[in-house]
């Protein structure tokens, strides 16, 4: 009896390693990736809406200023920059998830690196914009 509650117990810590191994089926993860780019969408348009209010606002308030426009556009342009980066983050990811595992966490470096390069690029944009 001591020998089979042993076996059990085996045979459920196997199991819970093999889950914790597994990646997902390409099924569901291409829906997860289908579901990441329409979130990143909506998200960039959501960005887009947020930064015309805020020029528009700029234009309000500043009355005008080139200056407090120029700094408003600026700082619009880098917030979409970003969100868009960030879904195009996760929906790479989320493709990463389709490989075997092999080739995941290549393909995962590559998506941080092309995430930190549009985030430096980003920034950059927008201080030369701010000048």
């Amino acid at each position: 009896m001591k020998f089979h509650k042993i076996s059990w117990a085996g045979m459920a810590a196997l199991t819970v390693l093999a889950a914790c191994h597994s990646h997902k089926t390409p099924q569901v993860t291409a829906q997860d990736v289908e579901d990441a780019k329409q979130e990143a969408q909506r998200a960039v348009e959501q960005a887009r809406i947020e930064a015309s209010k805020d020029v528009k606002s700029a234009l309000k308030t500043g009355g005008g200023n080139p200056r407090d426009v120029a700094l408003a556009k600026a700082t619009a342009a880098y917030d979409v920059a970003m969100t868009k980066a960030e879904g195009e983050h996760t929906v790479a990811t989320e493709k990463c998830q389709t490989l075997q595992a092999s080739m995941m966490q290549a393909c995962k470096d590559q998506a941080d690196a092309e995430y930190e390069t549009a985030k430096a690029t980003a920034k950059a944009t927008r201080t030369a914009r701010q000048q």
